[in-house]
């Protein structure tokens, strides 16, 4: 895997986790009506 793939894979995940309004408290706190998740 190169550099390139990894990095849309990335992308691809957070584009995921947003629309899903399933975040961490980073973005959590910036949307309205966002779940947030905890370790």
């Amino acid at each position: 895997m190169g550099w390139t793939e990894a990095a849309d894979l990335i992308v691809k995940g957070m584009e995921g986790a947003i629309n899903a309004r399933t975040v961490t408290y980073d973005f959590e706190r910036l949307m309205d009506g966002a779940k947030l998740l905890k370790c």
